[in-house]
């Protein structure tokens, strides 16, 4: 689809099997891709320029359909080694050109056979100028994207499903999106002619409770040392106790907080009062927030893209960060004892908080995605301190 057959309004071009309905009203027109079918969720969009494989496997993308702002999708392939989870969860993407064919040495298959393979619906030719400015101006509306080769396409029946989706707020995915039986993980980071490594003598042993885990993450811990025990997201603090951590990981995960928050939050406070060091990221810091007495809102536009900068309030240096939330914290309802470590320097939302006197902290970012590269890398190694220290 060549950028000038982009298209939108109630009328479909000849050209389009695909269409993306959005709650008010508006219409855009496109090329399928990837699995005929139809999805819903809410649309939202990612400026990242790279790494959309490990964006459509991230479980915190749970209820989305993603508009890439980058034109250039598809020109690496897909291999079986850059994924964040084995059954993507996301429910589809919009391009503004086609999929590009895949020039890399590591890719074993297109992008767009590997939507079509895990049954992901997409659609190229959209003016994704256009609908990035939609959400920027009215928040991430809930929308209805179908790819249909026949071209069958009622729309006032898709407008009027798109109108009726709930939208992410009140909803818990993280339950969803959780393992059901606990695991454990020993693979550690990539290396060139390699492959991932594994982890031989660890140092400590951490329990992950998984509201939707980065396989990143775990790699990442594992680099440090970590044999780790993957746990559901449900599992009671006594138990993950009774594995006998040396730290504690809350992590990332899709959807609303303080949905989850309502059986997760109980289990944190347990975990907190344990002294064991704990660490968070994303979801995993606003549980986190929540179970010790902070509120989280919906945002309007969310953060999601590896350009965003971030503020480290006690050095006050600079990280670029790798984002996907459209939850935050509310830094005024922070309690006494907890202080804000971080803050977006895009709009000065809460990006980091510890507790005074504890070896408890979070981060809203994804220091495991790299994008600095190695800029919060140092997130690691603080919760291996914490660990040692607590050995001491």
């Amino acid at each position: 689809m060549s950028v000038a057959g982009a298209a939108s309004g109630s009328e479909m071009p000849g050209w389009a099997t695909a269409v993306l309905a959005l709650a008010d009203g508006t219409i855009f027109w496109g090329k399928g891709m990837g699995a005929a079918g139809q999805a819903i969720g809410e649309v939202c969009f990612n400026t990242a320029m790279t790494g959309y494989q490990e964006i459509m496997t991230d479980p915190s993308y749970a209820g989305q359909i993603i508009t890439f702002t980058f034109p250039h999708i598809g020109n690496v392939g897909v291999n079986d080694e850059d994924i964040e989870t084995l059954t993507p969860v996301s429910r589809g993407l919009v391009l503004r050109v086609d999929i590009t064919e895949p020039s890399n040495w590591r890719a074993v298959q297109s992008f767009d056979r590997w939507l079509a393979r895990h049954g992901l619906p997409g659609i190229a030719g959209v003016d994704t100028r256009r609908l990035t400015r939609r959400i920027r101006d009215g928040g991430a509306p809930s929308g209805v994207l179908r790819h249909d080769p026949a071209r069958r396409f009622d729309l006032p029946g898709l407008l009027a499903e798109a109108a009726a989706w709930p939208g992410l707020e009140g909803m818990d995915l993280a339950g969803e999106v959780s393992c059901r039986q606990s695991y454990a993980w020993t693979e550690s980071t990539w290396r060139h002619g390699q492959g991932y490594d594994r982890l031989e003598r660890p140092r400590f042993h951490v329990v992950a409770i998984d509201y939707g885990i980065k396989r990143n993450i775990l790699r990442c811990l594992a680099a440090q040392g970590c044999a780790v025990t993957v746990v559901p997201a449900d599992l009671p603090a006594e138990a993950i106790l009774a594995r006998k951590p040396d730290g504690i990981f809350l992590s990332n995960g899709p959807a609303d907080p303080a949905a989850t928050g309502r059986y997760a939050a109980p289990i944190i406070r347990r975990l907190i009062d344990s002294g064991v060091p704990l660490f968070g990221i994303c979801l995993g810091h606003q549980m986190l927030a929540l179970a010790l007495g902070a509120r989280t809102v919906k945002m309007a536009l969310g953060h999601r893209g590896a350009n965003q900068p971030v503020k480290d309030l006690a050095t006050g240096r600079v990280e670029i960060t790798s984002q996907n939330h459209g939850f935050v914290v509310a830094a005024d309802s922070l309690p006494a004892g907890v202080e804000p470590t971080h803050i977006s320097l895009f709009d000065g939302t809460l990006e980091g908080l510890r507790v005074v006197g504890k070896p408890v902290f979070s981060v809203q970012y994804h220091p495991e995605a790299s994008p600095g590269p190695q800029d919060s890398q140092y997130l690691f190694q603080r919760f291996i301190a914490d660990m040692t220290a607590r050995r001491a």
